[in-house]
């Protein structure tokens, strides 16, 4: 099956990963396509890898949303080894009891759609390290 990451900063393949751009200046991180760095102004960049696993910082359990997604969900910014990464916690229950601030989580993948060609469209969430 043919499979394209939903986002373009989503590595399929044997280890899925995020890819961010980097100020080759300042080394903030986007997960976007930039003109400039909004942190110091410079316009190169190089990619870096992320790392697959982090650290619940910030979340919130979504209750309601637009018509057709699945709630609740949790929404959570993760970090990464010092880059933020902004993701739904998934395979766990959306739930105070299945998630914590300080939880151990890793990158993981989620099929999002197939279109009628067969072609599967990949997203990506955080699940809770065992």
């Amino acid at each position: 099956m043919n499979r394209l990451p939903l986002v373009d900063y989503l590595v399929l393949g044997e280890e899925p990963h995020l890819v961010a751009n980097e100020c080759t200046n300042c080394e903030a991180r986007y997960f976007d396509r930039r003109n400039a760095c909004a942190a110091c102004g410079l316009q190169e960049f190089k990619p870096v890898d992320i790392a697959r696993t982090g650290i619940v910082r910030s979340f919130t359990i979504v209750s309601f949303a637009a018509e057709g997604v699945k709630v609740p969900f949790v929404a959570a910014v993760v970090d990464c080894d010092g880059t933020s990464v902004r993701g739904n916690i998934i395979n766990t229950p959306p739930d105070p009891e299945h998630i914590a601030l300080g939880m151990a989580v890793r990158l993981t993948t989620v099929p999002v759609g197939t279109d009628a060609s067969g072609v599967e469209a990949v997203g990506y969430g955080f699940e809770p390290v065992s």
